[in-house]
């Protein structure tokens, strides 16, 4: 295994969490983010109201391996697809992307066919969507993994 390989196995997983559009409701992406640092993680919050830009910026800049995306005010179906249009844009494939908040039924499927998983919403025991991030940040090392050999 080369030192590129190693490098996305050995590091803790990279969080980024964000709320990308006007939503100033931040306690649970706060308890989210503790769980997540207690969980082993290293967590990046990127502040209230970043824009879509801000938010795939930060995350490259970054190299996180998981998008954290949260949003407690209906407005997921136009946010949360920005911030997959602007990383489709780029043509970057190797970060996941998780979302949660008040998120309807009828838009899970929507949001799955973007690229979005979990879609979590309130009540969701911690440990669930602790263990979702596991599997989505296991899931792009090997893909960053098999890009280097």
């Amino acid at each position: 295994m080369n030192g590129k390989n190693r490098k996305y196995i050995e590091k803790p997983i990279k969080i980024l969490l964000a709320k990308p559009a006007i939503d100033g409701h931040d306690r649970g992406i706060f308890v989210l983010a503790r769980a997540f640092r207690d969980a082993g993680m290293e967590v990046i919050y990127a502040g209230l109201l970043p824009t879509p830009e801000e938010v795939v910026e930060t995350a490259v800049n970054e190299d996180v391996d998981v998008i954290a995306l949260s949003l407690l005010n209906g407005a997921h179906m136009t946010a949360f697809k920005n911030v997959m249009n602007i990383l489709n844009k780029r043509g970057i494939k190797d970060i996941a992307v998780v979302g949660g908040g008040i998120i309807p039924d009828r838009d899970k499927p929507k949001l799955e066919k973007m690229g979005i998983t979990g879609n979590f919403g309130p009540g969701t025991k911690l440990s669930t969507i602790i263990e979702h991030v596991k599997k989505r940040a296991g899931e792009i090392r090997k893909l960053r993994e098999n890009e280097y050999k």
